[in-house]
């Protein structure tokens, strides 16, 4: 008799872990892996962020907190959105979570019903589809091919949108691609969705500072739909804060209360000191940000002219986050000791085996023909794994 519940069957287990999981087991057994599968970025947590909870630790700020998050928090969070993004926040429309996953999922639960369609961008996030999923709504997703540099056009959401479109999940800098919306994309956008009042926008932000090209644009700046945007972000890119797991979500204040609602019924607020180090996090320095920044720009020229070394690889230069999204097509069908490359996956981890570096399939974030690279690791590593990934696709006829 199966025990568990159909929910457990209609989600699959992110790629991005499973495939982390993988290169630990081989790195187990002695073998030298170059990780490129986890977005992460390599650098360390701010010495005043931790210095922030060292304090509040000692000053034994181990309690309870209210469920959304501080009031301290909530007015930082509330004045960093006015005045680097020039959004229109009231601390009570600001819910602090475990993560920016969690803030996401906290509005999938206070949006969607059964049945609702979700409209997603593809290439899109892995859990994406999952968390609508796990709400019985419908992804309804839209290709945005290579060509288009990954992201989607006007007519192309237009055409996606129908009397069950309930709303749209997307992000800019984008988790696979490193695509940044425009303001000019943006406004073509938002021209549609004018016309549909009945779609939430859910905009996810979380690389915000990680954008090589010029100044962030949030969607809810645009008066047009400015009332029916949600916002999330969170410390994990931005402050190298992954471990610290502390994310928000600012939306107009019925959708803010609903989602306190339903975080205070299965998690509450997040770590007391993890909320003291927020504080720091947004009213400090953003000088580390910068400098962190500034390496991954570097590291993207590194990566981009690494990749252009490597026949049947085809690459655009993304303009923000930590991540290439080569169409690797050209490889499939070829051979390695008499065994077909079928898919993206198995292109994956061929490359794992064969060439001990790790990365993630296209499939598990919408597109059959891509491998996603992270390249939130050292310099050294990269000019490493791209001379391994060379050597390996060169072995297959």
């Amino acid at each position: 008799m199966d025990i568990l519940a159909n929910r457990v069957y209609a989600v699959n287990e992110p790629q991005t872990i499973a495939m982390s999981k993988k290169a630990r087991e081989l790195m187990a057994t002695g073998v030298d892996v170059v990780n490129l599968s986890l977005g992460e970025p390599d650098f360390e947590t701010p010495q005043h962020i931790k210095a922030a909870a060292i304090a509040a630790i000692e000053q034994n700020f181990t309690y309870y907190t209210p469920v959304a998050g501080i009031p301290e928090l909530r007015e930082a969070i509330s004045k960093k959105l006015l005045e680097e993004n020039g959004l229109h926040y009231a601390a009570d429309e600001i819910v602090v979570s475990t993560g920016a996953k969690h803030a996401i999922m906290n509005t999938i639960m206070a949006l969607i019903n059964k049945g609702d369609e979700v409209i997603i961008p593809t290439p899109y996030w892995v859990s994406y589809s999952e968390m609508v999923k796990l709400m019985e709504g419908v992804p309804v997703f839209i290709a945005a091919p290579l060509e288009q540099e990954y992201k989607i056009t006007a007519a192309q959401l237009e055409a996606a949108i129908t009397s069950k479109s309930k709303a749209f999940l997307f992000s800019s800098p984008c988790n696979p691609t490193g695509s940044v919306y425009s303001r000019e994309e943006l406004a073509e956008l938002v021209a549609v969705f004018a016309k549909h009042p009945q779609i939430t926008i859910i905009s996810d932000e979380i690389y915000e500072y990680i954008n090589f090209e010029g100044k962030h644009v949030s969607i809810g700046t645009f008066e047009e739909v400015k009332n029916r945007v949600v916002t999330i972000n969170g410390l994990s890119k931005g402050f190298a804060m992954t471990g610290w797991i502390l994310g928000y979500l600012a939306a107009p204040k019925a959708i803010a209360q609903a989602c306190e609602k339903i975080q205070s019924q299965y998690t509450s607020a997040t770590s007391s000191i993890t909320q003291k180090a927020a504080v720091a996090a947004l009213t400090g320095s953003r000088e580390p940000s910068l400098k962190m920044v500034e390496a991954f720009k570097r590291r993207r020229q590194l990566m981009l002219e690494g990749l252009n070394t490597i026949p049947g690889i085809r690459i655009n230069q993304p303009t923000g986050a930590f991540y290439f999204f080569p169409d690797i097509s050209y490889f499939l069908g070829k051979t390695f000791n008499g065994v077909e490359i079928k898919t993206a996956t198995d292109l994956c981890m061929y490359l794992l085996n064969e060439g001990h570096v790790s990365m993630v399939t296209g499939e598990a974030f919408g597109n059959d023909n891509c491998l996603r690279i992270s390249y939130a690791t050292s310099d050294e590593k990269l000019t490493i794994a791209i001379s391994r990934m060379r050597n390996a696709l060169a072995k297959l006829v």
